[in-house]
């Protein structure tokens, strides 16, 4: 009687262990629920190319990674997401590298004035070793840098005259972005830089409060300030490039299957913003010659270019580590 007991114990208790192995083989994989941060409107290049990063993601990991883009920087402002990217509370993120210098001193290499050539030069070198080392230093950061996006050739712009050599940039008041280098880049040219927030220069071009400011073609047209200032001149003295950058922590609980389906697919990300965002250049450039602009083509850079030369050399003596990262950028483009 003792034994008959024990095996239908023992019966049960295989049937239990069956139906508990198949249950947790029927039950579907608890997905990670990734938050991104993007400063742009869905619809632009960079919000277009996060959504499809955002897809690939999860589509190549069968759905245990599922990212969340949220644009218009609702999760605050770039600096702000820097911070929370590194420290795990944001995922990953879109972010230029003008205002990462506080954080990864070396990103400053690539805000020196006519560091590139060409959008297509920053492509390059940034898709190779050079890129690589900018890569290794916001990893320090606890930012894995998985590609770099494009934010165009930014150029100077007024209300007066068109630029076509430094003098025609001397007196004139010019909105920057907030950053020592943008500054001593207007003053090297004899102009008054003003660090102004973006949203305020529309109605100060208007008022003549400043004379000019610089941006790229995109930014131009979609802020209206092609109505205030009528002179673009394609100086395209910054060629910042962008990162789409996940937090290392969120990076360190992948397992090398799903880092490489994450990392493939941040590069798919990186090939269609460049793509889109050259459309948008164009879209721009029509739009702004529609509307009577005056385009300026500087076809000899070198008189801006030597202008310079005293920021870089006071950036060197600053940053002597740095030196190998400026010349090595320079001479990837002899």
């Amino acid at each position: 009687m003792q034994l008959n007991n024990n095996l239908k114990l023992k019966n049960c208790l295989s049937v239990a262990a069956v139906a508990s192995t198949v249950a947790l083989m029927s039950s579907p994989v608890q997905a990670e629920q990734w938050r991104g941060w993007n400063i742009h409107p869905p619809s632009y290049p960079n919000g277009q190319a996060l959504e499809s990063f955002a897809k690939e993601v999860a589509d190549k990991t069968d759905g245990r990674v599922e990212p969340k883009v949220y644009h218009n920087a609702v999760l605050g402002d770039q600096p702000d997401a820097i911070e929370q990217v590194r420290s795990g509370a944001l995922d990953f993120a879109n972010f230029n590298m003008g205002p990462m210098g506080p954080i990864v001193p070396a990103t400053n290499v690539l805000s020196l004035p006519f560091i590139f050539k060409s959008p297509e030069d920053m492509y390059r070198i940034m898709d190779g070793e050079i890129g690589d080392r900018f890569a290794d230093a916001l990893a320090e950061k606890n930012l894995i840098a998985l590609s770099w996006f494009g934010s165009g050739a930014r150029s100077l712009y007024n209300t007066d005259h068109p630029v076509k050599t430094p003098d025609d940039v001397e007196g004139l008041k010019v909105r920057v972005m907030n950053n020592d280098l943008y500054v001593q880049m207007i003053d090297e040219m004899g102009g008054n830089a003003t660090p102004m927030a973006y949203s305020e220069v529309y109605q100060s071009l208007k008022t003549g409060v400043i004379d000019g400011a610089e941006n790229n073609y995109p930014s131009y047209e979609s802020s209206g300030h092609y109505e205030v200032a009528k002179y673009y001149s394609l100086t395209e003295h910054l060629i910042l490039p962008e990162c789409l950058c996940v937090a290392k922590a969120s990076w360190e609980e992948l397992n090398d299957e799903n880092q490489k389906a994450v990392r493939e697919a941040a590069e798919d990300a990186a090939k269609q913003q460049r793509q889109l965002w050259e459309e948008s250049v164009q879209e721009s450039r029509q739009k702004v010659l529609d509307a009577s602009v005056k385009i300026n083509e500087v076809d000899d850079k070198s008189a801006f270019q030597a202008k310079m030369q005293p920021i870089y050399d006071a950036f060197i003596q600053e940053h002597p580590d740095l030196e190998s990262l400026v010349t090595d950028i320079q001479a990837a483009q002899q």
